[in-house]
């Protein structure tokens, strides 16, 4: 059993234990870049599944949806992790023992080495020494009585060892990442809405690290100016762009605000904090005038249902004014449901968009009255109605309009539904890693390292300098390419003549 452990962690500490798991991680992780991930995009996880049938509902059992919380990705992250610990330890001592040691004496048959040149001088050994040390000057060098022992490129595996530690570190960056990092989405509207990072609900999703309770959000507001969008002719956006005032910091105490333009890919660094603009979206107004003349204008975000014309669903609700009456309240709720096109495309009285920018916006609606189902006390989108609500009768549709910019509708008991405006909204996400720092440096050391153990050789020359009977000295010079040789044949060349010639040193 014993001798079964060691030969087990002995296989799982060698390096090409290592390569192999690293090379499963990248393989493992390949499909959270080409994959829809829950994380991200919920719902484009559920489109995908049902497209693809058993397939999808395959590839769902498996994990592919949420790749870096399965067991599977964890295992071979560990694994790694021991690995690389493992193999690197005695390593390293292996290192430090070989950067004390001195070089290998000269052997006795230099003609036996891959590069060997030797001749006949008119010096003395002591000379050859001399020529010797200042040709290899820079070499870690032991001398003696005629000879000279010099090897070269230990930053070959100073390369190496820096490449795997900070491989390691970056491991554990990510690991740190995801314990004490939080990311959250949020939707503000643009002319004027405010976001403020105080607490969890404030965000419409929120996904916290394993040790983040919501409660200690880095401290932030933001205020959204101007919204622009430019689209291509074909619809395809080319940019957007934000212009916002943020505070944080002592700015918050001194009520101090600085602007930003916030773009695509171009987020707002501040506190630690990164804040991102992701798209962007409508939002119509709607004014209901009751039958007593009270009105009341409320306007709440659409959920765009195609990214390439921005055509959007949703539903803007109200409650009636003045009625003190729970009952009565809930029979005559309103919502205003239906289709916003921001460039209207008429097929009929069939109202589609064709063009994602605000061109005459229209709106399709249907104008239900009942009760909403909002007052018993469990969540509901804020971009429909509850369906059940219309399947009990107890909330039912009483009108139906295609309405442009200030048209209205009538409806039986006498109120009016009027279309206002349609303002533009941002969806914004606020990202918190307290690693990601590490993670930069750790990235460029896995470059340098990498860099360094590919472009350093580790080689060995030796010179020995022999009086013969005919009193003129006999230098042998041998040289040995530890790692590969490629181009150490004319460096060897180039110090063996340096070592051969007739001058003194």
């Amino acid at each position: 059993m014993i001798a079964f452990l060691r030969n087990t962690w002995r296989g799982l500490t060698s390096m090409r234990t290592a390569l192999t798991l690293l090379f499963l991680l990248a393989l493992a992780a390949m499909p959270g870049a080409l994959l829809p991930q829950f994380s991200l995009n919920a719902a484009k996880v559920d489109e995908y599944v049902a497209q693809r049938g058993w397939w999808g509902q395959l590839l769902l059992k498996l994990g592919f949806f949420e790749v870096y919380a399965t067991p599977w990705f964890a295992a071979i992250y560990l694994l790694l992790f021991t690995s690389l610990v493992g193999c690197l330890l005695p390593r390293t001592w292996e290192y430090f023992k070989q950067m004390r040691a001195k070089p290998v004496l000269t052997p006795r048959n230099l003609s036996r080495m891959p590069h060997h040149a030797q001749a006949e001088l008119d010096i003395t050994p002591d000379e050859v020494v001399a020529k010797a040390q200042k040709a290899m000057r820079g070499w870690r060098m032991e001398t003696g009585e005629g000879t000279v022992s010099a090897e070269r490129g230990f930053l070959r595996e100073t390369g190496n060892l820096v490449f795997h530690f900070a491989l390691l570190g970056l491991l554990v960056s990510f690991a740190l990442g995801k314990m004490f990092n939080y990311e959250g989405q949020v939707i503000v509207q643009a002319d004027g809405g405010q976001f403020c990072n105080g607490g969890i609900f404030n965000y419409d999703q929120f996904r916290p690290g394993l040790q983040v309770d919501g409660t200690d959000l880095t401290p932030f507001c933001v205020e959204i100016g101007k919204f622009t969008a430019d689209y291509l002719d074909n619809g395809q956006p080319v940019g957007y762009q934000a212009d916002i005032r943020y505070q944080s910091g002592d700015d918050l105490a001194s009520n101090t605000w600085k602007p930003y333009t916030l773009q695509v890919n171009h987020p707002l660094r501040t506190e630690g904090d990164r804040l991102y603009l992701l798209g962007h979206g409508y939002t119509p107004t709607f004014t209901v005038t009751f039958p007593n003349g009270e009105k009341r204008t409320q306007g709440i975000q659409w959920l765009p249902t195609d990214q390439l014309t921005l055509a959007s669903e949703g539903a803007t609700k109200f409650d009636p004014p003045g009625v003190t009456d729970s009952e009565t309240r809930r029979k005559n709720q309103i919502a205003v449901t239906g289709l916003l096109a921001p460039t209207p495309l008429l097929h009929g009285s069939i109202l589609n968009s064709k063009f994602p920018a605000l061109n005459n916006p229209m709106v399709a609606v249907d104008v239900y009255r009942g009760d909403l189902g909002v007052d018993d006390g469990r969540g509901q989108s804020i971009f429909s109605i509850d369906q059940k609500m219309v399947e009990q009768g107890r909330l039912a549709k009483v009108a139906r309009k295609n309405l442009a910019l200030g048209e209205e509708i009538a409806l039986d008991d006498g109120t009016k539904v009027r279309f206002d405006a349609v303002n533009d909204w941002v969806s914004l996400q606020v990202s918190h890693d307290p690693t990601q720092g590490y993670v930069l440096a750790f990235a460029i050391l896995i470059i340098l390292g990498l860099g360094v153990s590919l472009t350093v050789k580790r080689r060995r020359v030796w010179v020995r300098a022999t009086r013969l009977e005919d009193g003129r000295t006999l230098v042998e010079v041998g040289g040995l390419a530890r790692t590969d040789q490629a181009g150490y044949g004319e460096e060897f060349t180039r110090l063996a003549r340096a070592v051969l010639n007739e001058e003194k040193p």
